[in-house]
């Protein structure tokens, strides 16, 4: 592993953190928080063999943010110069004085902070330069563009290596922060049955993305994956309307996920326009159902020992038995709701939907037997309101547990309360997406939109 290339040490960014605080402090401010961050990294990106964009990126920036009492100015800059950084305080400080008073601003409570975080240990600089970068690109389209006749055209293969630190610092006596890492190569290329046949072409794509590089899969495996998924699309076609199970593939079912963090956040909560008001304590799943927050995962894409705010993060279940046992709160929305923060400002931690049966994905599509197996969802259908659920989809019909054709050009359509609580598996086939690891994911019943 190399040495990151950043142009500040972590003391630098500690001390210019507090000298922000002292000077919010000197300016008249009752209260303050400050966030300094920076980031580098390359990414490359290549199409049929040529490259096509070198990007090398550079990144850094100020946060502060100014209480003056219960009234909150915000201010950033990317200039790290004493002068701006008195200036930015300053211009925090000069909102502050004109906004209204709101009795739930203010900083984290000091008791929730976390004392002496370690470093969670994120970071795995990866020693890439632009030749290899380039390489690793290339063998990744090859190895698409290698698997079929068939796979006729690519949208080509990208390789990024990103490194970034920051420090948060408040008024109440916390400074803390680390550095972390995340790299990704991604492959995208179209089948058709023939080179003339533009109306019966399919896309699709597949990507790993890691904290450290050792962990990636070989390059070629990834680019054989993308053309594998995308020749299986060949001849889709659509289904009559219907009511059937849908098993939605992993690195979908995180989007069920996504949705159930979205409906118990303090801001849906407070404003009350989330389908799951009022759901605390209650059976929202199956009995056989646990959803896990695990602010601790090594080189977890969520790990991290405090919040956005200083507060101290914390293992918990979010879903036990079926029931759900907490909120994603920060200060802010915890003081609307009349409750404490649950160290979530900022998202989740490392979210994980427990699989029910020991099912691989073949297992999974027999335990289906006959129904719709979703691999791709378009547009955003999901009114977290009511919880009405309605996206455009494609993937394959299933019937006595084996693929029988692909499918295109149809919707599927539910209310999540219902999608939940007919929740009928978790698969073992587990994969990570972002800060949710799940397996696929079958609900027992949906309402499929087609012919």
């Amino acid at each position: 592993m190399s040495t990151p290339r950043f142009s500040f040490s972590p003391d630098q960014l500690r001390n210019m953190a507090t000298d922000v605080l002292a000077e919010a402090r000197s300016q008249g401010a009752t209260s303050a928080e400050v966030e300094i961050s920076e980031g580098v990294g390359l990414s490359v990106t290549v199409r049929k063999g040529e490259v096509e964009t070198i990007e090398h990126n550079r990144d850094k920036g100020v946060s502060v943010t100014v209480y003056i009492g219960q009234r909150k100015g915000f201010a950033s800059t990317s200039d790290f110069s004493a002068t701006a950084l008195r200036t930015t305080v300053e211009a925090a400080r000069n909102i502050a004085r004109f906004t209204a008073e709101d009795d739930c601003a203010g900083l984290a409570d000091p008791a929730l902070l976390a004392k002496d975080p370690a470093d969670p240990h994120l970071l795995y600089p990866w020693d890439v330069d632009v030749p290899r970068a380039i390489e690793i690109a290339r063998d990744t389209e090859a190895a698409a563009l290698a698997v079929s006749p068939m796979i006729r055209n690519s949208e080509g293969a990208s390789v990024s290596a990103q490194q970034s630190q920051f420090v948060y610092g408040n008024s109440n006596g916390f400074i803390g922060g680390y550095p972390s890492s995340r790299h990704y190569v991604s492959c995208s290329v179209i089948a058709a049955r023939s080179a003339r046949a533009k109306n019966a072409m399919q896309r699709d794509d597949w990507y790993a993305s890691v904290r450290d590089p050792r962990d990636f899969p070989a390059s070629e495996l990834i680019g054989d994956y993308a053309a594998q998924r995308a020749l299986a699309r060949i001849g889709s076609r659509r289904i009559s309307t219907r009511q059937c199970p849908v098993l939605f593939e992993a690195p979908l079912a995180t989007g069920l996920v996504g949705s159930l963090v979205s409906a118990v956040s303090g801001g849906s909560l407070y404003r009350k326009t989330t389908f799951l008001l009022d759901a605390l304590g209650k059976q929202v799943f199956p009995k056989n159902v646990t959803i896990t927050e695990d602010p601790n995962v090594r080189k977890g894409f969520a790990t991290g020992p405090f919040d956005d705010e200083g507060v101290q993060t914390q293992k918990r279940d979010l879903v036990r038995n079926g029931v759900l046992q907490g909120y994603f709160l920060g200060s802010y929305s915890a003081r609307k709701l009349g409750m404490a923060s649950t160290g979530n400002a900022g998202g989740c931690h490392n979210l994980v939907l427990q699989p029910t049966v020991r099912d691989d994905f073949a297992a999974m599509l027999r335990r289906l037997g006959t129904g719709l197996l979703v691999t791709d969802l378009i547009g955003h259908g999901v009114n977290m309101t009511t919880g009405d659920y309605s996206r455009g989809a494609a993937g394959f019909w299933v019937e006595n547990g084996e693929i029988v054709h692909p499918v295109e050009e149809i919707t599927i359509a539910g209310n999540l309360k219902d999608m939940y609580l007919g929740l009928a598996a978790v698969g073992s086939d587990l994969i990570t997406r972002g800060s949710t690891t799940t397996g696929s994911v079958l609900i027992d019943r949906m309402t499929i939109a087609g012919e």
